[in-house]
Order: C-alpha cells, then sequence, then structure tokens
C-alpha cells in the first residue's frame, strides 16, 4: 500500500528479457536505506517487488500482465520513473490509499499554466473516467492528486510547483503516456450496488444456510 506521496525520482538504466516479461534496473537519486530485498516499491504508480538492490540502483520483474496495463510496455533506458516504498503502519498519509495496481494508461491532453500551478489536462477511456468524480482522488504515475473537473473521456488536475520539481510530472509532454490507478472506493461502491441489484432482480439473498455453514457460523 502506498501513499502516492512521491519520494523523488529514478532512472531506468538496464531493460532485459525475464521469462515473458522484463527486468529493469532501476538507478533512484535517492539513498534507498532500510530498503531490503522483497520490499514493495511503487515505480511510476506501479508496485513491484525489489528483487536485487545494490546501493541506489534496484532491479524489478515486470510481469507480462503489468507490460500490457502500463506504460512500461513502451519503456525506454534513460526513461525517468517516479519512486515511493511502501507505506508503513507509522506514517502518515498525505496523499490517499494507492494500492499500486494500475487500472490503464492516459494521455498528456493539453498543458497550460494558471498562477502558480500547471493545469494538466489527461484524456482517459470511459471505463477508467466512471470512476473518476469532480474533487475526487487519482493517482496519475503514482502521484497522488485531486480532480478538479472530469468528463466520460478526460479529467483534469494542478500540479504545485514543489510537485512540478519532484516528480516526472514536470517533463510530460502533450501526447506523453502516464499510468493511471482510479480510487479503489469507487470499485468497492460499484461492486457493491452491482450486488444489490442482482438481488433485487433475483429476489434472493447472497446470506442463506449454505453461506452461513462455510463461513463458520453454522
Amino acid at each position: 500500500m502506498f501513499t502516492g506521496i512521491i519520494e523523488g525520482l529514478g532512472t531506468i538504466t538496464k531493460i532485459r528479457p525475464s521469462g515473458q516479461g522484463k527486468r529493469f534496473t532501476i538507478e533512484a537519486d535517492y539513498p534507498l536505506d532500510q530498503t531490503k530485498t522483497g520490499d514493495s516499491i511503487a515505480v511510476s504508480g506501479a508496485c513491484l517487488t525489489a528483487v536485487v538492490i545494490e546501493g541506489k540502483s534496484f532491479e524489478v520483474d515486470v510481469s507480462p500482465e503489468t507490460l500490457s496495463k502500463t506504460t512500461f510496455g513502451r519503456a525506454k533506458i534513460g526513461g525517468r520513473v517516479n519512486l515511493e516504498r511502501a507505506l508503513r503502519f507509522s506514517d502518515r498519509i498525505d496523499g490517499h490509499l494507492v494500492s499500486g495496481h494500475i487500472d490503464g494508461t492516459g494521455s498528456v491532453k493539453s498543458i497550460k499554466t494558471l498562477g502558480n500551478a500547471i493545469i494538466f489536462t489527461f484524456e482517459v477511456s470511459e471505463s477508467l473516467s466512471r470512476y473518476m468524480i469532480k474533487k475526487g482522488s487519482v493517482a496519475v504515475d503514482g502521484i497522488s492528486l485531486t480532480i478538479n473537473n472530469c468528463d466520460k473521456i478526460s479529467f483534469e488536475v494542478s500540479i504545485i510547483p514543489h510537485t512540478a520539481k519532484l516528480t516526472n510530472v514536470g517533463i510530460k509532454k502533450i501526447g506523453d503516456l502516464v499510468n493511471i490507478e482510479t480510487d479503489m472506493i469507487g470499485k468497492y461502491v460499484e461492486r457493491f450496488v452491482k450486488n444489490d441489484d442482482k438481488k433485487q432482480k433475483t429476489g434472493k439473498s447472497s446470506i442463506d444456510k449454505q453461506f452461513l455453514a462455510k463461513s463458520g457460523f453454522l
């Protein structure tokens, strides 16, 4: 679990085949103190496991599923990525709860300056926008952001100078792809509503004697 508060940037230094997936070597811009093999690290929003750590460099295996769902399918050596190590129970949650499970990708539709903020508009599919609401949360390349406005094919966010400097959003150009993770609360609500609608149509509840027995209540 992550918060979407990026610790710093890293650079992809090696990409090589690993079974049907790939193995990336990434060098962080900051020391990876107290990070050990097996720890989870969000790389531009995708939760990956560090399989080798040497100084500020670490290696991760990227599965075929992750390659197909994220921007990593087009990753290149020299690419800059956002890094965040997993949340500890003692940490403050300054952003929002981010699972590191990418739902899909979006693209930069427009960039404009408004006062001291940079306004980004991202184009996304309706399968992603359905979980977005005005003033709701979204993770873009792992960055926890608040949605200013949204419609069926896009959403808008404000980027402050600190975020632009600390993350890779500051070097994004129109047309660039980004990883998108929508707010998990919306997905749970949709699932509950769908199950409730199903019960109303069938007139049956999912809680019966068989369910109670299987759950250890009988």
